[in-house]
């Protein structure tokens, strides 16, 4: 694929997501829902949270695609996230996997080795995160630490190889944030730059790519919905930097940002092909 086909389909893809208002339901962490929603909302999405488990077999049934974030897990989950995992394959819906927080507790372990049988469209997380799911469900092995909490104690450059070998394993994408992400679908591998430092001093600027993944997953391939997301987000937060006095109004801007951001800004944000 073509720099300039790349390009054309994230185009598309923003313009879609606009036109159609798809609904991308979360099951997400508590502490960012209201993030997650409203930037879902910025980049014309339609949004839905919701954590029983029959609302998440709903969701599974009615929603474009649907996001699963661990972040923040309550006793039901452990009946709501298989049922949401086997929901959506059933209905044959695209969803996206941010496995926040792999390795805290049994039972966030357990919940997440066993969507390997119910496996995602996208995969969003942190490096550690990357590294360490792709060896949960036996695509590599590796002597990371893996995370320290929610935060990555690896590079980017750390998990590119596993982030390919797990998007193959899914038959679907990786997005691996950092200073500068990369995407891939196992196949191809693109590299994206931009952002703000400031998506460090806010909660859920994370979860909330990974909703946004979930937008664009509902309007276009795996790759390019990842890759879309990951686009805006590096235009909106390097351009919400510029006028922000702080990590409050920088929310605020990076918000307005991702709302007004072109089809054209968006495909413009500096990316890099690397294989």
């Amino acid at each position: 694929m073509t720099e300039s086909e790349i390009k054309s389909k994230v185009e598309k893809a923003v313009a879609d997501a606009r036109a159609k208002k798809p609904l991308a339901p979360s099951v997400t962490n508590t502490v960012t829902v209201n993030l997650v929603a409203n930037a879902q909302l910025a980049v014309g999405g339609s949004a839905a949270m919701v954590y029983l488990p029959d609302e998440c077999e709903c969701i599974a049934k009615i929603g474009g695609a649907v996001y699963l974030n661990t972040g923040t897990l309550l006793p039901v989950y452990e009946e709501s996230v298989p049922r949401l995992a086997r929901a959506l394959k059933e209905n044959a819906k695209p969803w996206v996997l941010d496995p926040v927080g792999l390795g805290i507790g049994g039972l966030r372990t357990k919940l997440l080795s066993a969507l390997k049988d119910f496996p995602p469209t996208i995969v969003r997380a942190n490096a550690s995160e990357v590294i360490a799911l792709a060896k949960l469900w036996g695509v590599i092995e590796s002597d990371s630490s893996g995370p320290k909490g929610v935060d990555s104690v690896d590079s980017v450059s750390d998990a590119e190889n596993a982030a390919e070998l797990l998007a193959t394993f899914i038959h679907g994408a990786v997005a691996v944030s950092g200073e500068v992400d990369f995407v891939t679908d196992g196949k191809i591998s693109v590299r994206s730059e931009g952002g703000s430092h400031f998506f460090e001093k806010i909660t859920g600027a994370g979860c909330s790519l990974g909703g946004v993944c979930a937008v664009y997953a509902a309007v276009t391939d795996p790759f390019t919905a990842a890759l879309t997301a990951t686009q805006i987000y590096n235009h909106a937060g390097k351009k919400a930097e510029q006028t922000c006095h702080g990590p409050a109004t920088f929310q605020v801007n990076f918000l307005d940002e991702l709302y007004s951001a072109s089809p054209s800004d968006i495909s413009a944000n500096k990316f890099e092909i690397v294989n």
